[in-house]
């Protein structure tokens, strides 16, 4: 599945849980990610802390972004660009901004999906 459904998107928006896996040629990293963004079939990322994850980006554009809530979660793979300067950078500023005036905001992950899949849990398998 490649598109992102409204269901799939509310379900990402409403995530209790949300994670950000990518790799380099050595190592993996995954981190928990908060502030997210559903922008023209894209979805947005805020870096506020990502030191390993932006480094990883920069070598290894490829990344998989985990979500759920309860038994109920989706996996999308892609690829991202990393915003720090421009017109995306500007409109993600404005956006953070009227969320979480006082965060200090270092770049934006745009990531376009390549695949998406389901990884909720059957309840009756439990």
């Amino acid at each position: 599945m490649k598109k992102l459904t409204k269901e799939i998107a509310e379900s990402l928006l409403n995530a209790e849980s949300k994670v950000l896996a990518t790799s380099n040629s050595i190592d993996i990293n995954v981190v928990p990610v908060s502030t997210v963004k559903v922008e023209n079939g894209k979805i947005w990322l805020v870096d506020y802390f990502f030191n390993k994850t932006r480094a990883n980006i920069l070598e290894n554009n490829k990344v998989a972004l985990t979500f759920w809530t309860g038994f109920v979660g989706y996996q999308i793979k892609g690829t991202v660009r990393y915003h720090s300067e421009g017109d995306n950078y500007e409109k993600g500023l404005k956006w953070v901004a009227t969320l979480h005036h006082n965060r200090i905001v270092k770049g934006f992950l745009e990531l376009e999906i390549n695949e998406i899949f389901d990884v909720s849990i059957d309840k009756k398998r439990l």
